[in-house]
């Protein structure tokens, strides 16, 4: 086996790596309220995320075309698959610091700070006006989007709801529950699992195993699917926690309206404007947008405070651990 295939094939090895991190990291994004409201118990839940999670990464490519070609263009050869093994493991070491603190950061702004800051040391070119229009401004948008409609929408569903019997009004939220949790697992794995499919292929065109532009591999497509499927059925539990009860306490009728309101968001710009945005960003943003319409302090603010922290966080922190490691591999190239 030559070097180069060796690096290939450590690149997309690293890849599913990360993918399957991605899974059991963010999770919680797709069933944390519905566990913490009963609709779901957490092995159903999972199960159900994990299916939904495959069949949302069969669902298009856009995404994944913007990861593979529009964040960098790295240089063909071993130059460029240490720029992408090194991007990816400062994604993956952000992901793993986060989930040991239970923080629910973006595994998707974690690969592209790792993709940016690995290419950006050893002078490879860097979108920047693409990282700007498709991922700065829908990370500062999505979750200003996500609090409104949810808080909007959750305003409509108390009036809506004001005059109805309690009981039954919280056991068919519960019910429907379970429908939107399948919607935000599906676009989990629309969003997520198209971002590793993305740099898999970026790894591929590096290596000469593929054209650029030339669309994405199926084998690709499945093993991406795969990879954060089984990520996802091992759970997340720390960030789940997090989530589902940690912001605010939720109630079936607040976790349904959530979830849809965030799906909604992942597919509108997964379809209409082919961006990476993160589904953690997303669905924190819609708990506390519902929190919000009780009161105030239903909202933990101070677990909300760490949270964006961590967002803040996010980008520079795998950009510097990847930089620096694309330092120490650039000799080799």
């Amino acid at each position: 086996m030559s070097l180069t295939l060796t690096l290939v094939v450590l690149v997309v090895a690293v890849a599913l790596v990360f993918d399957y991190t991605n899974g059991f990291h963010d999770a919680a994004n797709a069933i944390a309220t519905a566990v913490s409201t009963r609709a779901l118990s957490p092995r159903k839940a999972l199960a159900m995320a994990a299916f939904f999670n495959i069949i949302g990464a069969l669902l298009g490519h856009g995404v994944a075309e913007t990861v593979g070609s529009g964040i960098i263009s790295p240089p063909n050869g071993h130059e460029g698959l240490l720029i992408v093994l090194s991007g990816l493991a400062g994604a993956i070491t952000w992901n793993m610091i986060t989930w040991a603190l239970g923080l629910p950061s973006s595994s998707s702004h974690a690969l592209i700070g790792g993709l940016a800051g690995a290419a950006v040391v050893v002078s490879s070119p860097v979108h920047w006006s693409v990282i700007l229009d498709k991922v700065v401004i829908p990370m500062v948008l999505s979750p200003i989007v996500g609090f409104a409609l949810a808080f909007g929408a959750m305003v409509g569903v108390l009036w809506l709801f004001r005059k109805a019997r309690p009981t039954p009004v919280t056991r068919g939220f519960r019910t429907a529950q379970i429908a939107s949790a399948a919607a935000m697992s599906l676009g989990h794995g629309l969003q997520d699992a198209q971002k590793t499919m993305g740099v898999m292929t970026l790894a591929l065109v590096a290596g000469g195993y593929h054209t650029r532009g030339a669309g994405i591999p199926l084998w690709v497509t499945l093993s991406a699917a795969l990879a954060i499927s089984l990520g996802t059925a091992s759970g997340g539990w720390r960030i789940m926690r997090t989530l589902g009860r940690g912001v605010i306490e939720l109630d079936p009728a607040r976790g349904f309206v959530a979830e849809t309101v965030a799906s909604s968001v992942l597919y509108t710009t997964a379809y209409a404007f082919h961006a990476p945005i993160s589904t953690t960003h997303t669905i924190t943003a819609a708990i506390m947008g519902v929190g919000a319409t009780k009161r105030r302090s239903a909202v933990r603010w101070g677990v909300a405070g760490d949270i964006l922290t961590a967002w803040v966080l996010t980008l520079p922190a795998s950009a510097l651990v990847a930089a620096v490691l694309s330092l120490l591999l650039h000799p080799l190239a």
